[in-house]
């Protein structure tokens, strides 16, 4: 993504209703959790990177991107530049690693599911959200990049396949577009209406095994700089 780009999708972030619904939909599913260790992997400007270090969380953002990791360190964030499939960090040095609009970006989701594991604690939470059901692919899919939707099956198959166990009644679906169509179609950004015509995946996986140890060295002093 572009800087401009990044830049208007970061002021977007802070003020539509889209955003602020999904920070809260954040800070309702971390709230009983201990704050520890966490990572935002695709946090565009960081909104939700300082939902999690408001709650207390000792949070950094991933980018991808020059642009989105200049933008989160302009805001006073802190970020790590790296892919998503490839993460920054020691294994086993996370308590918490979110991922909203990631995975279905990805042409390898399963490298990046066996990373994400692998860079958890035993006992740590991967919060991942995605667009769900194939049947809804559009061209705004293919607009902002999507490789995929999701059905609850592939992803938990995904996740499971790395190691993940699903915590019971995790998985919540939102109708987007009745939620959308109830406080008024109009009011949301063209960018977002394919999104917002489908079903919107949030899920809660833990860590279910223990974890091997190793490091991505070019990093660690970054890592440890941020974290401590």
């Amino acid at each position: 993504m572009e800087g401009t780009e990044v830049r208007k999708l970061t002021a977007l972030e802070d003020r539509h209703w889209w955003y602020r619904e999904r920070r809260q939909l954040l800070a309702r599913a971390v709230a009983g959790l201990t704050p520890g260790t966490a990572l935002d992997i695709g946090a565009a400007g960081g909104g939700n990177t300082r939902v999690l270090s408001g709650l207390g969380w000792r949070a950094a953002a991933l980018e991808f991107g020059a642009d989105g990791a200049q933008v989160c360190a302009e805001r006073g964030i802190p970020v790590l530049r790296a892919d998503a499939i490839r993460l920054p960090v020691r294994d086993g040095c996370l308590d918490l690693v979110v991922a909203f609009d990631v995975l279905e970006h990805l042409d390898d989701d399963k490298s990046a599911a066996h990373g994400i594991f692998e860079a958890l604690r035993p006992g740590g939470v991967f919060l991942v959200a995605v667009p769900a059901d194939p049947r809804l692919w559009s061209s705004h899919d293919e607009a902002v990049g999507h490789v995929r939707r999701y059905t609850r099956e592939t992803l938990t198959t995904l996740l499971a396949d790395a190691g993940f166990e699903l915590g019971p009644a995790s998985i919540s679906f939102i109708v987007l577009s009745l939620f959308f169509i109830s406080i008024g179609w109009m009011s949301a950004p063209a960018d977002l209406l394919g999104v917002m015509q489908g079903w919107f995946m949030l899920a809660w996986f833990g860590t279910a095994v223990a974890l091997t140890v190793g490091a991505a060295a070019a990093y660690t002093e970054t890592v440890e700089r941020l974290w401590g």
